[in-house]
């Protein structure tokens, strides 16, 4: 054997594990990062495993490179396995032969650290008969590398042409999550199992983005109202150059449910932040993300023709699907907030991402949180450093298009999702993450 190579009880158990590996490894652009960060991988060999098309490709090609990688490839694979949050195939590498060898495949197949959905239906409500089979095997999860830094580089070639991005906070953010509903007032609207980790990723990624972040959960339809009239009105938006809103709940087009089952008007809080009503937001970008349901429709998605074969994201991740009924839209007291002395449209400098289409359901992993907020999270911390959220927002839209849904005999097997994003943006909008002019 040769003294690059990895040790021999190593390379046998990444062989022997190798079929497992190659189905359930996410090898994404975190992980091949950390493996070149420890001198794993090289720059081509990197290059090498994402430029292959599916997962079970690039799991595969990374793989066969890891044996011959040093007495090191192994453990360092294994705490990149960690990093990433795949823990239990972590534990699968390093367990021990006594346990080894008595695991069943059966057990394998019942790992604890699978997410198992529940089902969220607004109509008539049916047994949920496959609750207990259901499974995913997947490996997404929350990524929480460190946002990478901006360049001050690249904040000079960009800072003319762009939004203003250097104040210290950069903005504020306010994030709304619904995960617990009235079982009185609104009984057909299930917990939002993952709901949670949404929230908490959230909070995360825009507080390393330098934004003070408020956290709000399960607030009722008026609660929500006067939570972002507050917020609104907040005296130092003055004093930053720009705010976020992330509103995630159970919802229907254009609107998200309160925890009552009352509907919040989507375009109500739109107006909220116009340049009329809030001033001092002015001139300055105003972003939204809705994690919700736009509508009862799954798409279940059609065969490409001369395609690859592709399960990108084998995640079963079910509906928020809502009833319809009408919001309060004219609840919002409105105040004299005089008038600009240079006219502006109504309404601009907004940019929104929907997690799906007009009409069609969201879906959410009920332990790693929502398909739409784990890429937004994931591409924010890759790519804020040198990319415009525009373009970040197209990238979402490039990852969101390859998943596709696990949960063999459901309704949901083979799901796929659509997001989108709409904009009033003027400029490109950088963030410049970690740089101060």
């Amino acid at each position: 054997m040769l003294e690059c190579g990895m040790l021999e009880r190593d390379r046998r158990t990444l062989q022997r594990r190798s079929a497992v590996l190659c189905k359930q490894l996410v090898v994404d652009e975190m992980l091949v990062q950390l493996l070149q960060a420890d001198d794993i991988l090289t720059e081509n060999m990197a290059e090498d495993i994402m430029a292959k098309k599916t997962s079970v490709q690039r799991s595969w090609q990374l793989l066969l490179l890891l044996p011959k990688r040093g007495p090191r490839a192994f453990s360092l694979f294994c705490a990149a396995l960690q990093e990433t949050e795949q823990q239990h195939l972590c534990e699968l590498l390093t367990q021990s032969p006594e346990k080894d060898g008595k695991e069943t495949h059966k057990e394998r197949l019942s790992d604890s650290s699978f997410p198992h959905p529940t089902q969220e239906v607004i109509a008539a409500k049916r047994a949920r008969t496959h609750e207990s089979m259901e499974f995913s095997l997947d490996a997404d999860s929350p990524i929480n590398t460190p946002v990478l830094p901006c360049t001050p580089d690249f904040y000079l070639s960009r800072c003319q042409q762009s939004y203003r991005m250097s104040s210290s906070p950069r903005g504020f953010a306010l994030v709304i999550s619904n995960v617990t509903f009235d079982p009185c007032a609104a009984a057909e609207l299930d917990t939002r199992k993952g709901g949670e980790v949404d929230d908490e990723v959230l909070r995360k990624v825009f507080t390393e983005l330098d934004y003070m972040v408020t956290v709000h959960r399960d607030l009722t339809a008026q609660d929500m109202r006067s939570c972002i009239v507050n917020f609104c009105q907040r005296p130092d938006h003055r004093t930053v150059d720009s705010c976020v809103v992330c509103v995630l709940s159970h919802g229907v087009e254009g609107a998200v449910y309160g925890t009552d089952g009352q509907l919040l008007q989507l375009d109500w809080m739109f107006e909220a932040f116009d340049n009329s009503h809030c001033p001092l937001l002015q001139n300055k970008p105003k972003m939204f993300f809705v994690q919700a349901c736009r509508g009862d429709e799954m798409d279940c998605g059609v065969e490409q023709i001369d395609g690859p074969t592709r399960t990108y994201s084998p995640s079963c991740e079910q509906r928020d699907a809502g009833r319809e009924g009408q919001g309060d839209a004219a609840s919002r007291q409105r105040g004299d907030m005089g008038r600009p002395r240079i006219k502006l449209p109504q309404r601009s400098d907004m940019i929104c991402g929907f997690a799906s289409l007009k009409g069609t359901a969201a879906m959410r992993n009920t332990k790693r949180g929502s398909w739409f907020i784990q890429e937004i999270n994931a591409t924010l911390r890759l790519h804020a450093r040198d990319t415009h959220l525009a373009d970040i927002l197209v990238q979402v839209n490039g990852r969101i298009k390859e998943r596709e849904g696990y949960a063999p005999g459901t309704a949901h097997h083979r799901c796929k999702e659509m997001s989108e994003f709409t904009s009033s943006l003027c400029k490109d909008l950088y963030l410049f993450p970690k740089y101060q002019p």
